[in-house]
């Protein structure tokens, strides 16, 4: 496995950056969050990022997509990452198109991903029900009812469930809270009778929302995969929603570096550059370090994912995706410190940065999720 691009990844990336840059900067969110879109993102640059094939990079040839792989897509979010761009990339294809993908009959395939694929249709997975990320508590349930199921519960921080057209409900069909088996999985309109959408914003102003479901009647070719079985499509599509996550996070540090030092070579302190003191030399020493390291985690993970090695994705997944939330976290808050009292104000960007990556850190799991998760994967 090679830690580096290969031509077609470098030309993607290359364009991934140049659509960013000219489409989306940082500007772009900032009058988002000011004009408080009703939508939280930009029909035109998601119309753009269709056009470029984005929404079907990993979805299946057979089914519309390009099938380009997984670490086609972490590249994409790796530069989303650099410009905060909000989109419906996450919600829509990285984690539902995936549990389509993997748990989705061949009528359900053939009927959501090529419209996924063609950026017509929106999805999102409604899943955590309390503040911390605990993908196997489920107390949402889906009771038989009259050849179907009705369905009770609520769910919060629904990455864009108020834009999204379908729901992949996480419900509990039998066993307890907690338990890993008794989980399915069911397709459901939003429109639908009984399902109460409440926008809210994070603080990073993007997209969440709350969703209640009320005795919301779904038919028994709703269920996405098998009865009782959900947790097998939801742990694979979960590996995959870290990693994507962990990909936008190491854009996202990559940019604040980059800011940092440029920052640190410009500014004059005691008419010297602060960029020569030694002390704030060592900090960006050590911030550049825990960079490449992400960099090579994140690689053999998005190369594992598309080669097949799923005995490996587990414990890589949780391993990059524990230190991206790290390295975010230092540098996004090494920036802000380092660019001193103006790092604090609403007028420079680089506080976006920071607020973004508190988000990001707890979004599929923090770092303290995952270390415990890989501490479990390896028997302790």
């Amino acid at each position: 496995m090679a830690l580096i691009l290969n031509e077609e990844q470098t030309l993607l990336k290359d364009s991934a950056k140049d659509l960013m840059t000219a489409a989306a900067p940082v500007t772009q969110f900032r009058a988002l969050r000011d004009a408080k879109d009703e939508l939280g993102y930009s029909k035109d640059l998601w119309t753009q990022m269709v056009d470029m094939g984005w929404a079907g990079i990993c979805i299946p040839e057979e089914f519309g997509g390009l099938d380009f792989g997984f670490h086609g897509l972490g590249i994409v979010l790796e530069e989303t990452g650099r410009t905060l761009a909000a989109s419906p990339l996450v919600a829509s294809i990285l984690v539902s198109a995936s549990a389509v993908a993997l748990g989705g009959n061949e009528t359900q395939k053939k009927q959501l991903l090529p419209k996924l694929a063609e950026g017509t249709l929106l999805m999102a997975l409604a899943l955590d029900e309390t503040a911390h990320f605990s993908p196997h508590r489920i107390a949402t349930r889906a009771e038989s009812s009259a050849g179907g199921y009705k369905i009770n519960g609520a769910k919060a921080f629904v990455l864009d469930g108020h834009i999204a057209d379908t729901l992949i409900v996480a419900t509990r069909t039998s066993g307890s809270t907690h338990d890993r088996q008794g989980i399915t999985l069911f397709l459901v309109d939003r429109a639908a009778a009984g399902v109460e959408v409440t926008r809210t914003q994070m603080v990073d102003n993007r997209n969440a929302a709350k969703i209640t479901f009320t005795d919301v009647s779904v038919d028994a070719s709703a269920i996405l995969g098998e009865l009782d079985r959900g947790a097998d499509i939801l742990d694979p599509v979960l590996d995959r929603a870290a990693l994507g996550m962990a990909a936008e996070m190491l854009g996202a540090s990559l940019e604040v570096f980059e800011r940092t030092l440029a920052y640190l070579k410009e500014r004059t302190q005691f008419e010297t550059k602060i960029g020569s003191f030694q002390s704030l030399q060592h900090r960006a020493v050590d911030m550049y370090c825990n960079l490449e390291l992400s960099k090579s985690l994140l690689i053999d993970a998005l190369s594992a994912l598309d080669e097949g090695r799923d005995a490996d994705l587990p414990a890589l997944a949780s391993s990059a995706k524990a230190q991206l939330c790290e390295t975010l976290h230092q540098i996004s808050s090494e920036g802000v410190q380092m660019h001193g009292g103006i790092g604090m104000t609403d007028e420079h960007e680089i506080g976006f940065f920071l607020k973004r990556a508190r988000v990001a850190e707890k979004t599929f799991g923090d770092a303290g999720y995952h270390y415990d998760r890989l501490a479990t994967l390896n028997g302790y």
